[in-house]
Protein backbone atom coordinates (compact mmCIF):
# COMPACT_ATOMS: atom_id res chain seq x y z
CA UNK A 1 0.00 0.00 0.00
CA UNK A 2 2.79 2.41 0.88
CA UNK A 3 4.44 1.71 -2.46
CA UNK A 4 1.24 2.66 -4.26
CA UNK A 5 1.20 5.99 -2.49
CA UNK A 6 4.44 6.94 -4.18
CA UNK A 7 2.55 8.18 -7.15
CA UNK A 8 1.32 11.17 -5.25
CA UNK A 9 4.77 12.50 -5.69
CA UNK A 10 4.15 12.37 -9.35
CA UNK A 11 2.43 15.66 -8.41
CA UNK A 12 5.99 16.86 -8.45
CA UNK A 13 7.07 14.54 -11.16
CA UNK A 14 9.51 13.01 -8.81
CA UNK A 15 9.06 9.56 -10.21
CA UNK A 16 10.58 10.82 -13.42
CA UNK A 17 13.80 12.25 -12.09
CA UNK A 18 15.69 8.99 -12.04
CA UNK A 19 13.70 6.80 -14.42
CA UNK A 20 16.44 4.27 -14.88
CA UNK A 21 16.91 3.86 -11.13
CA UNK A 22 13.25 3.97 -10.19
CA UNK A 23 11.45 1.66 -12.58
CA UNK A 24 9.37 0.59 -9.60
CA UNK A 25 7.27 3.70 -10.21
CA UNK A 26 6.05 2.26 -13.52
CA UNK A 27 3.61 -0.13 -11.86
CA UNK A 28 1.89 2.36 -9.57
CA UNK A 29 -1.86 2.81 -10.06
CA UNK A 30 -2.28 6.59 -10.25
CA UNK A 31 -6.05 6.53 -10.09
CA UNK A 32 -6.15 4.38 -6.96
CA UNK A 33 -3.66 6.55 -5.12
CA UNK A 34 -5.31 9.84 -5.97
CA UNK A 35 -8.77 8.52 -5.14
CA UNK A 36 -7.78 8.25 -1.47
CA UNK A 37 -7.94 11.55 0.40
CA UNK A 38 -6.04 9.91 3.27
CA UNK A 39 -3.13 8.85 1.07
CA UNK A 40 -2.98 12.23 -0.64
CA UNK A 41 -2.98 14.01 2.74
CA UNK A 42 -0.24 11.78 4.14
CA UNK A 43 2.09 12.21 1.20
CA UNK A 44 1.47 15.92 0.88
CA UNK A 45 2.40 16.17 4.56
CA UNK A 46 5.57 14.19 3.86
CA UNK A 47 6.54 16.39 0.93
CA UNK A 48 5.84 19.53 2.94
CA UNK A 49 7.90 18.21 5.87
CA UNK A 50 4.87 18.29 8.17
CA UNK A 51 4.60 14.52 8.60
CA UNK A 52 7.10 11.67 8.68
CA UNK A 53 7.95 10.08 5.35
CA UNK A 54 8.17 6.39 4.60
CA UNK A 55 11.41 5.36 2.84
CA UNK A 56 9.76 5.74 -0.56
CA UNK A 57 8.65 9.27 0.29
CA UNK A 58 12.18 10.18 1.34
CA UNK A 59 13.50 8.87 -1.98
CA UNK A 60 10.95 10.88 -3.87
CA UNK A 61 11.92 14.02 -1.98
CA UNK A 62 15.55 13.34 -2.87
CA UNK A 63 14.92 13.25 -6.63
CA UNK A 64 12.18 15.88 -6.81
CA UNK A 65 14.42 18.89 -7.48
CA UNK A 66 15.95 17.28 -10.57
CA UNK A 67 12.57 16.16 -11.89
CA UNK A 68 11.24 19.68 -11.65
CA UNK A 69 14.39 21.28 -13.04
CA UNK A 70 14.53 19.00 -16.10
CA UNK A 71 10.77 18.83 -16.68
CA UNK A 72 10.83 15.07 -16.33
CA UNK A 73 13.54 14.73 -18.96
CA UNK A 74 14.69 11.33 -17.69
CA UNK A 75 11.19 9.91 -17.45
CA UNK A 76 10.04 6.97 -19.49
CA UNK A 77 6.96 7.74 -21.61
CA UNK A 78 4.86 5.71 -19.15
CA UNK A 79 6.19 7.63 -16.15
CA UNK A 80 5.64 10.98 -17.82
CA UNK A 81 2.07 10.05 -18.79
CA UNK A 82 1.30 8.98 -15.22
CA UNK A 83 3.00 12.03 -13.74
CA UNK A 84 1.05 14.47 -15.86
CA UNK A 85 -2.20 12.62 -15.25
CA UNK A 86 -1.57 12.91 -11.51
CA UNK A 87 -0.78 16.62 -11.80
CA UNK A 88 -4.05 17.24 -13.62
CA UNK A 89 -5.97 15.27 -10.98
CA UNK A 90 -4.29 17.08 -8.09
CA UNK A 91 -4.88 20.49 -9.61
CA UNK A 92 -8.56 19.73 -10.18
CA UNK A 93 -9.47 17.67 -7.11
CA UNK A 94 -6.93 18.77 -4.50
CA UNK A 95 -6.28 22.45 -5.32
CA UNK A 96 -5.13 23.47 -1.82
CA UNK A 97 -2.65 20.62 -1.65
CA UNK A 98 -1.41 21.41 -5.15
CA UNK A 99 -0.94 25.07 -4.20
CA UNK A 100 1.16 24.13 -1.17
CA UNK A 101 3.27 21.65 -3.12
CA UNK A 102 3.84 24.13 -5.93
CA UNK A 103 4.85 26.86 -3.50
CA UNK A 104 7.46 24.61 -1.93
CA UNK A 105 8.79 22.67 -4.91
CA UNK A 106 8.19 25.04 -7.87
CA UNK A 107 8.37 28.53 -6.33
CA UNK A 108 9.48 30.14 -9.60
CA UNK A 109 6.58 28.52 -11.43
CA UNK A 110 8.82 27.39 -14.30
CA UNK A 111 7.66 23.76 -14.21
CA UNK A 112 4.03 24.83 -14.02
CA UNK A 113 4.45 27.20 -16.97
CA UNK A 114 5.89 24.41 -19.12
CA UNK A 115 3.16 22.03 -18.01
CA UNK A 116 0.41 24.55 -18.80
CA UNK A 117 1.93 25.25 -22.23
CA UNK A 118 2.01 21.52 -23.00
CA UNK A 119 -1.57 21.10 -21.83
CA UNK A 120 -2.70 23.96 -24.06
CA UNK A 121 -0.75 22.61 -27.04
CA UNK A 122 -2.17 19.11 -26.58
CA UNK A 123 -5.76 20.40 -26.46
CA UNK A 124 -5.38 22.00 -29.88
Amino acid sequence: MVKAVLLLVVVSVVACAKAAENNKFDSIDVDRVLASRRLVTNYVGCLLEKKPCPPEGAELKRVLPEAIKTYCEKCTPNQKQKAFKAIRKLRNDYPQEWKQLSAKWDPSGEFTKKFDADEKKNKN
